[in-house]
């Protein structure tokens, strides 16, 4: 009985280390290699926000091998991207009602379907399967649409997410020699 008490607090306190100074610690490395970055822009009044962490290119194949086609994405590194609109907006031709969402992708050769949802989790992959598993609850998907692929023919070496006013509001996202271009309107 002794034996299991002093096992059960040692667990405990392996759990705790763990959550407490463990996760800290292996976010605050991570974020040394992709850092945190922000951008925005006010649209008609609406203030639109984006926080994502940036990896690096350093000379790995990034789509089709390290981000795999037909898989979910947290679009970027360390925790999920968020999305925070003020008012709503369209995203094409579809409302996106005032909130932060985080964005997940699903990268194919030719174009990436783009979901915006309403559960932002801690980190978005699971520690157990390498980062190679989502945290996303599709359930709770809020948004979806595809967008067609650009070939860049200069490879982008950090992943970038920035707003452009071309005569129309995108939210760029670039990396290696993939771009797309979401739209987004009021």
């Amino acid at each position: 009985m002794k034996f299991l008490k002093r096992l059960l607090i040692f667990l405990v306190v392996l759990g705790a280390l763990f959550f407490f100074v463990g996760m800290p610690l292996l976010q605050t490395q991570t974020k040394k290699h992709s850092p945190e970055k922000t951008t925005s822009y006010v649209l008609k009044g609406a203030e639109l926000q984006v926080n994502y962490s940036s990896p690096s290119k350093k000379n790995r194949v990034i789509f089709g091998e390290l981000v795999p086609f037909g898989e979910v994405w947290r679009t970027g590194a360390n925790e999920p991207t968020t999305f925070t609109n003020s008012e709503t907006v369209k995203i094409i031709d579809k409302d996106l009602p005032p909130g932060t969402y985080s964005i997940w992708t699903i990268p194919e050769k030719n174009s990436w379907n783009v979901i915006f949802n309403k559960e932002v989790p801690d980190w978005g992959v699971t520690l157990l399967s390498g980062g190679q598993k989502t945290t996303r609850d599709a359930d709770q998907d809020v948004l979806q649409v595809e967008i067609p692929t650009r070939e860049l023919t200069i490879a982008v070496e950090d992943f970038t997410m920035l707003f452009e006013d071309d005569n129309q509001l995108y939210l760029n996202l670039s990396w290696d020699t993939i771009k797309i271009r979401i739209p987004i309107n009021k």
